[in-house]
């Protein structure tokens, strides 16, 4: 029987090289995080909420004609956040990448933003902080990275707890390895209601510290007064998928939010999740690979999902407490 279990960091970066880059401004409460490899990669990507933002998503569909991009950026900050991808952009044209029109290299890069701008940070700034704050997550991409309360996650917050930045992987066999990072910044509720308990932590190996409870009432999305949303991931695969099924991978991946936030993909979430391949795996039996990787990539974003708001800390001027001190 062929085995299933975690990768060796537990993380995203555990795909074939993938690296991933972080910075945030505490000041601002808000942040950007950089996906990229040393070569470009074939992705794909899924839109079911109800508010979105992005930038050259449309690339991605499957007829469209760039096949490869250079990376992808996952930022707060609302509509300005999509600033983020110029400055890695900027990086990225540095190191004469990107797609080659024949005259220059345009580095493609898209992006996706979650409205982080009532979380109690400081927004009356005179520039746009988001090109920088890009640049700084590019520099930092390496195969090590922190999570919690830092990157795109640094000011998320959910209905109930502070939300924040997760990751996770896993491997089925010695062929097949997947992926994912989610920036968590939900209308919806990570815990069932009137407890602490992670909806994430009925598809993972631990309970939280908590016991299971035996009622699940409806959920009141209190966010809906501060406008405050989405919910951004990426799911990465070795396995060497074409545009088409990687659409299909981030579309099943969505089961991942669902699982994991009550409730998700509502009108006033923009939740995107992106997928990307390295492309160093061939594909064995088409059907029974997708299926597989479409399965754990679901998994991936629920337990991502888990890990980001067990990882979040507190800072000043936070409006919610941290999961972690529910706990105490």
């Amino acid at each position: 029987m062929t085995k299933l279990f975690k990768g060796p960091k537990n993380s995203i970066t555990d795909i074939d090289g993938f690296l991933v880059g972080n910075a945030q401004d505490d000041h601002i409460k808000s942040g950007a995080t950089v996906l990229t490899r040393l070569t470009s990669f074939r992705a794909s990507v899924s839109i079911l909420g109800g508010a979105p933002g992005t930038k050259e998503t449309d690339l991605l569909s499957p007829d469209k004609i760039v096949e490869n991009i250079d990376g992808i950026v996952l930022a707060g900050g609302s509509a300005f956040g999509l600033d983020a991808s110029s400055g890695v952009m900027d990086c990225l044209r540095g190191e004469n990448r990107g797609f080659d029109t024949g005259a220059i290299k345009v580095p493609i890069v898209p992006s996706a933003i979650l409205f982080d701008l009532k979380n109690g940070g400081f927004k009356e700034w005179s520039i746009n902080p988001y090109r920088e704050l890009g640049q700084n997550a590019f520099l930092k991409v390496s195969h090590d990275f922190e999570i919690g309360s830092v990157g795109a996650g640094c000011g998320a917050t959910t209905s109930v707890v502070k939300g924040g930045l997760g990751t996770s992987s896993l491997f089925y066999g010695d062929r097949i390895k997947v992926g994912a990072i989610v920036a968590v910044n939900s209308v919806g509720s990570p815990c069932f209601p009137g407890t602490n308990f992670l909806f994430s932590d009925l598809y993972g190996e631990e309970n939280g510290g908590f016991e299971r409870p035996a009622t699940n009432s409806l959920i009141n999305p209190t966010k809906l007064l501060t406008g405050e949303a989405t919910t951004l991931g990426i799911v990465c695969t070795n396995l060497d998928f074409n545009k088409n099924d990687l659409n299909r991978i981030a579309t099943s991946a969505h089961s991942g939010i669902a699982r994991a936030i009550e409730p998700s993909h509502t009108p006033f979430d923009g939740d995107i999740i992106f997928s990307a391949t390295s492309g160093t795996q061939p594909i064995d039996s088409k059907d029974k690979d997708l299926m597989l990787v479409c399965q754990l990539s679901a998994l991936c974003v629920t337990q991502a999902v888990g890990s980001a708001i067990k990882a979040a800390r507190p800072k000043k001027g936070d409006l919610l407490s941290c999961w972690v001190d529910l706990k105490e």
